[in-house]
Formats: structure tokens, sequence, C-alpha cells
């Protein structure tokens, strides 16, 4: 029983690595490969979900797999932090499964198999970061998840998606390696260790090798789609709506802003950065981000790539909470994760059930569409709502932590910025709404009740409503989010 205690970090990365074979083998027999996707994503939620009274109990489950040098092994933790990530994206998995089978089998897509396999070993990739207990761990899992969520970016084998895939993977795998694994070796260098810890562990060393690193680690990073690293990310959306879903609101920009949150916290330190003033360029970076992603998003008809771009500014709402180095605003990025996840993902899922019921891809063709999809624009209605920060909604509580947040800091700036935000975020989803809802369908178009699959449907819903639960019980989020913040504590 200890031992399983101990190794439960491994046995929820694991599961549905696990379900790779059995999955592959019943390729012939949809029902049961779907069904082993479905059990695999249970399970992984289980085992995550039963590690959570002890961490909330203040508990750091740790399980140390190989020591390949002194201060060199791979090593997993559970701690608050990787917590909120891995429950995010554990359950929505579950979610994103069901809808799976909706959308795949609707538009009779090819090679189903290799979509649901490359799926599982994207998840297990996102665990292994989330409980990663130090740089290394961390590196090994980054680069597995690039490269398993490349053949969903390619699914489609046009020469579109094979273009925007092979661009995907050019700018994920070569930032990580030009200047995230030079980062880490010097790190490792400097200090000998290359685990994460509350404080950092780069004190002691001179300013310009501090900065130097800062630099490495950030461009290292551009899962978090930080400009100007972020074109990678409109360029994905060629794969099937799930990847989009899997890519913007689950896995990989979330592997991207919560390894910006760690790196920030517990490599560098809030004491370091504040002493250099290393985090002020960040939120700056961040806040130009924020509006220029905005801008870009305004200028797309496209629905896929208005909710991209929107994606490259919300991204940013968890880095500059994070580069204030204030309690209010660390815990308003660990919430924006959470928040960001179920709005999100919500409006991806009714881009592909629009697509899949109407096979309309674009904002222009969607005059009327609330009354042929009621469910589904409604579901498209809460998730923009909470993407602009709007109350009752989790969207909400994160932008009301980060504006105090930006109080604490003494940073007017970023509070113009969060306002002009909403303003754009406002801008560029409340005239979809208008549109689907109070003004008139084509005149060739009979006003017909046709949503997409019962599946696709009830999953839109059921992230639409976590949206809306979110603001009335942000527990345990919020007190995971808590205990995330003393890092930023005096």
């Amino acid at each position: 029983m200890e031992l399983w205690d101990s190794a439960r970090p491994l046995w929820a990365i694991i599961v549905s690595l696990g379900a790779v074979v059995p999955i592959v083998a019943s390729r012939k027999n949809p029902n049961l490969r779907e069904s082993w996707t479905i059990i695999a994503s249970i399970a992984k939620f289980i085992i995550v979900l039963s590690m959570l009274p002890a961490v909330l109990g203040g508990k750091i489950i740790e399980y140390s797999l190989l020591i390949l040098l002194p201060g060199l092994d791979v090593k997993f933790r559970v701690d608050p932090l990787g917590m909120g990530f891995a429950l995010t994206a554990s359950f929505l998995w579950i979610i994103t499964s069901f809808y799976s089978i909706g959308y795949m089998r609707s538009l009779q897509e090819h090679a189903q198999t290799r979509y649901y396999a490359c799926f599982a070993m994207a998840l297990s990739a996102a665990l292994g970061i989330a409980f990663a207990a130090n740089l290394f761990t961390f590196f090994i899992f980054y680069e597995v998840l690039t490269l398993c969520t490349y053949p969903l970016v390619a699914h489609k084998q046009t020469p579109e998606a094979i273009k925007g895939a092979r661009q995907y993977l050019a700018y994920l795998l070569g930032t990580s390696i030009f200047f995230q694994l030079p980062a880490i070796v010097l790190t490792y260098h400097y200090t000998q260790t290359l685990e994460f810890s509350r404080g950092g562990i780069l004190r002691g060393l001179p300013e310009t090798v501090v900065a130097v690193l800062f630099v490495l680690f950030l461009a290292g990073i551009a899962k978090a789609a930080m400009m100007p690293l972020h074109s990678w990310l409109p360029a994905a959306m060629v794969a099937p709506t799930p990847v989009s879903a899997l890519l913007h609101a689950v896995a990989v920009v979330k592997a991207g802003v919560f390894a910006v949150v760690r790196v920030v916290l517990e490599v560098f330190g809030v004491d370091l950065l504040t002493e250099l003033g290393l985090n002020t360029y960040l939120v700056y970076f961040a806040g130009f981000t924020i509006i220029a992603a905005s801008v870009a998003a305004l200028r797309q008809d496209n629905l896929k790539l208005r909710l991209a771009y929107s994606t490259v500014s919300q991204l940013s709402y968890v880095i500059i909470g994070v580069a204030l180095l204030t309690p209010s605003a660390v815990t308003a990025s660990f919430l924006h994760i959470v928040a960001h996840a179920f709005g999100k993902i919500t409006l991806f899922f009714t881009a592909g059930a629009i697509y899949v019921a109407t096979h309309k891809t674009n904002v222009s063709e969607l005059n009327g569409i609330g009354r042929q999809m009621p469910l589904t624009m409604s579901a498209f209605t809460i998730g923009a709502l909470s993407m602009m920060g709007m109350p009752p909604l989790a969207g909400f509580v994160s932008k009301w932590y980060l504006s105090l947040g930006a109080c604490e800091a003494h940073q007017l700036p970023v509070l113009v910025i969060l306002g002009i935000s909403t303003l754009l975020n406002g801008a560029y989803f409340l005239p979809i709404v208008y549109a689907a809802f109070l003004k008139a369908s084509e005149p060739d178009e009979k006003t017909v009740l046709r949503e997409a699959p019962t599946l696709m449907v009830v999953a839109l819903m059921l992230t639409a409503v976590g949206t809306v639960v979110l603001f009335f019980w942000p527990l345990p989020a919020l007190t995971l989010a808590k205990i995330v913040a003393l890092y930023a504590g005096p």
C-alpha cells in the first residue's frame, strides 16, 4: 500500500500510455477502441483525484524513478501547482474523449486509431509535465508532448495540414532545443541541481548570468505562445477541432504557461526576480501580447482562427499574473489556467459542433445560427462571457484576483491593459452572439433545429456548466491557488 501511495504520480502518467496498446489492437472494433480511451481517461482522473486530499492537507507526494547523476534524475512530485494542472487536464480529457467520438464518427474521419493513440500519449506527457520534480524530468515530457501531438496537428494530411504541423514542430521543438536546453544545462553547471524549489535555485549567481538564463528559459517555452513566438498556434488550427481543444485548452498551451509559472517561482524565485527587476520586463511583454493578439483576433473571419488569437491573448493573463509576483496575482495565474481551460474548450467544442452540423467555419456565416443550434450557441455565449471576465462565470474570478494583484504591485498600467483587453474581448466575441441570436438567417436557409450529434452537445454543455460552477464553487481550485500564492508571500 505504501508503494502504491508513493508511486501514484507514476501510475497517473502511465495509465493512458498503457492504453495505447489496446487502442491500437482494437483498431478494427471502433466501439472497443473508444471504450479503452474512456476507461483510461476515467482511471487517470480517479488516480489524480485520489491525491488531492493529501495535497490539500499540505503533503507533497514524491517518487524517484531513475537517478542518472547526482542532481540529475527522473523524479515526480505532486504539489498544489501540479495538482491544479493535472486535475484540469485529466478531467477535461474525459469530456473531450466523448466529444471526439461524436466528431470523428460524424465526419467519418480517417486514421481514427492513430488519433486516439496520440491523444492518450499526449495526456501522459501532460501529466508528466505537471508532476515533474525537476527541470530534467520536465524537459523530457515537454519534448514528448510536442512529438506526440505533431501527428494530431497533421491529421488531415492535406498540404495545408502538413505545412501547419511542420511549423508547429519547428517552433516548439526548435525553441526548446536551442533555448530551453542550454538554459537547463547552464543551470545545472552553475548550481549542480535542477530540482524545483520554493525560493528558486539561482541565488548567488552573477546578475548577467541570471538575466541570460531568464531570457533563455522564456524563449524556450514557446508553448506559452507569447509574442513573437506565437504563430505556431494559429497555424495548428488546421487540425480537427477536438485537437484544437486539446492544444488550446487542456494540454499544450497550458503546459507552456504552467512551465512559465513553475520556472518563475521555483527556478528563479520571487526575491531574486524582484531584486533584479526582471519580472517587470515580463509584465510588459505579456501585456503587449494581450493587446496585440486581441487586435489580431478582431481581424479574423475564420472562427477557429479568432479563437486561436484569443488564446494567445488569454494565455498572457497567466504570465502577467505570475510576473507581478504578488500573492493575489499568483492566485490569479493559477485560477486562470483552470478558468481558461473550461471556457476555451467550450468555445472550440461549439466551433466543431457548428462545423459538423452546418459545415460553416466563418464568423460571417453565423447569422441566425442561434435559432438553429440554441444549445450550442448558448454554450458559446457562456464561454465568450467567461473569457471577457463577466460574472457569474469562472473568468471573472481569475480577472478579479489579477486586478487585485496589479493593485498590490502598484502597477496601474496592468489595470489599463486589463480594461482594454476586456473591451477587445467584447468586440470580437459579442458580435458573434448578436448575429447568432438576433440577425436573420440567409434568405435561402430555413430555420430548423439541427444540433450536432448528442455526444458533442452534451460535452460542450458540460464544460459550459463547469464554467458557471467554478464561479459559485471555486474550491478546491482557490484553496490550491492560495497555497501556491504563498510562494509570493513575504
